[in-house]
């Protein structure tokens, strides 16, 4: 691990999923910070590591951003290989190009790496030091992948994070909005509990941490290196944050509320297993860089007032 050239000037930013809902908002809150180069599936195959390797080194990157992911929870219980490749494979590939290049390399993970076991009325929030254990092979193939970036070393941080949606891509808010437009009744699961968190708001913390890491606030990367968790505040069930969703679309963005249905896991299963309680705790997040999401209520008004906005 070495130091970071902070003081040169408009840094080369390669933003790997650019196209995707994480990247989107990565691009536009890293604009001015210095040139940016964004790949997206369509130009690069991440399952390739040849792939992967060239495409730093065409780059030529003083920041890698990794907002690329295999988030087929479901599908990847059929599709192992294709997940570690992504998921594992990819990042360790960029890590290692980062760690050439005397790069920073952010990488981003999941609240799926543990099961879920922390359950009420005794749940407290996951924190980094406890033990994963993934239910199913995206979670598996996550977990995966943060060990291979550790193992590069380098100058690298990794955000886990959880729920994550936004104006763009798909994802949770999107699919309930479309839902309700297609059906009067939805059955959702309500013994899930995490904590939502915009892309927005992870764009907006990635971008806070990264330049004052280049400003030279937090110290050297024996200072800050290292996995973070990284989520908007609070917590809520799927049932709850639809419940939430459409109070406030109703009003937003002139959609008729379906009647919704609190249902358990076991009555609507799924390929993969979910953990029942995965919320973060960011305590050493705030710790280290003095860095705080919004709660995901107010997160959540801010991506709906987007959507009304972009119609």
């Amino acid at each position: 691990m070495s130091e970071l050239p902070t003081s040169q000037a408009n840094p080369r930013i390669l933003i790997v999923g650019n196209a995707g809902q994480l990247g989107r908002e990565l691009e536009k809150f890293f604009l001015g910070v210095g040139p940016i180069v964004g790949v997206d599936r369509e130009s690069v195959d991440l399952a390739d590591a040849g792939q992967t390797r060239d495409l730093v080194r065409r780059a030529g990157p003083d920041i890698i951003l990794n907002a690329a992911a295999y988030t087929a929870v479901d599908r990847a219980e059929s599709e192992r290989d294709l997940a570690y490749a992504i998921n594992e494979q990819a990042p360790r590939v960029l890590a290692e190009e980062a760690r050439r290049r005397n790069a920073l390399f952010v990488h981003y993970s999941t609240d799926y790496i543990f099961d879920g076991g922390k359950t009420a009325p005794r749940s407290t929030p996951w924190i980094e030091t406890d033990a994963p254990n993934p239910l199913n092979i995206y979670g598996a193939s996550k977990l995966a992948g943060e060990l291979a970036v550790e193992g590069t070393g380098g100058n690298f941080l990794i955000f886990r994070t959880s729920w994550v949606y936004g104006p763009h891509g798909n994802n949770f808010l999107l699919t309930m909005l479309r839902l309700a437009r297609e059906r009067d009744r939805l059955s959702i699961v309500d013994d899930q509990i995490g904590g939502p968190t915009t892309s927005i708001e992870l764009a907006r913390a990635t971008h806070s941490i990264v330049t004052g890491i280049l400003a030279g606030r937090f110290g050297t990367p024996q200072d800050w290196a290292g996995l973070y968790h990284m989520t908007c505040g609070g917590s809520v069930s799927w049932f709850g944050f639809a419940q939430a969703i459409f109070a406030r679309a109703a009003q937003l963005l002139d959609l008729k509320p379906p009647t919704l249905t609190p249902i358990a896991t076991r009555d609507y299963p799924t390929p993969a297993a979910r953990p029942h309680y995965s919320v973060l705790s960011n305590a050493k997040l705030r710790a280290r860089f003095a860095e705080k999401l919004s709660p995901w209520e107010s997160a959540l008004e801010e991506t709906l007032q987007a959507l009304r906005n972009s119609e």
